[in-house]
């Protein structure tokens, strides 16, 4: 999973000179400062993050690192000293954790670490899965658009639709494989499709076919490019590496302040 997001981000043309791209395990320092900042993290603020709430009926299924995953997050953004982090919607919760958990460090130990602001893009939507909720590998819902094309156009064909005949007309705003198509096509393909729904005889196995090739045809470099990382391991670890040192550095400075407070220094 890991090389297969990393080599994602990097098909996408992420430009690593001017970006620090690291592993996350790499940087031991962060699960240092976590450990530091759940001593300032209340129990009720964790059992109403939604990470936890989620899953909290089936409780037989949550542990602790579930449980204490948003002090994680924060520390991957506090120990970087990040002064605006950019957040989806749904992300806000996570980054009001942060920043109260930030509060409450230096409310007691004066402005140790930096308390961020989020970066908000209201005009950001939220990408529907294949069953009509978000899109999230939590749900199992997603479209790996990475996938060889049989194993491709197996997810699509997975998406869930009503079961309409061929013959009848369509409402294209209730169904999951327009509201994929219409992220991607053209104003005029969208507009196209549409007409097609509404006119009938056109059936959600034609729709999901457009879904399709789209698909295969709006990321074709990227999909070369994605296979030529991970073809590539030993490339992919490096440019991970030089990310790591760079994180480390920063960090070190982060986690040496929040020691010094402490008398752990």
């Amino acid at each position: 999973n890991t090389y297969s997001v990393a080599a994602a981000w990097l098909a996408f043309g992420l430009d690593t000179k001017k970006n620090t791209f690291y592993r996350q395990s790499d940087v031991p320092e962060v699960c240092e400062l976590m450990w530091y900042l759940n001593c300032f993290t209340p129990f009720p603020m964790l059992a109403n993050a939604h990470s936890f709430k989620d899953k909290s009926e089936t409780a037989a299924s949550v542990n602790a690192g579930l449980f204490t995953y948003p002090v994680l997050m924060a520390g991957d953004i506090l120990l970087y000293d990040a002064d605006q982090v950019p957040v989806g919607k749904d992300q806000r919760q996570h980054l009001e954790m942060t920043r109260d958990i930030a509060g409450s460090f230096n409310h007691q130990y004066g402005d140790v670490l930096v308390v961020p602001e989020g970066s908000y893009d209201e005009r950001v939507m939220i990408v529907p899965g294949t069953d009509g909720r978000k899109m999230s590998k939590s749900y199992h819902n997603y479209i790996n658009i990475f996938l060889e094309e049989k194993a491709l156009k197996k997810q699509v064909m997975s998406i869930v639709t009503d079961s309409l005949p061929l013959e009848a007309p369509k409402d294209p705003d209730t169904c999951n494989v327009f509201a994929l198509y219409k992220l991607l096509g053209s104003t005029d393909q969208v507009a196209d499709m549409r007409a097609k729904y509404v006119a009938g005889g056109f059936g959600y196995g034609h729709a999901k076919t457009a879904l399709l090739e789209i698909l295969i045809e709006t990321y074709a470099e990227q999909r070369a490019a994605y296979n030529g990382w991970m073809n590539d391991l030993g490339a992919l670890d490096a440019e991970l590496a030089i990310g790591a040192e760079k994180a480390r550095l920063v960090g070190a400075e982060t986690l040496g302040r929040v020691r010094g407070a402490l008398g752990l220094d």
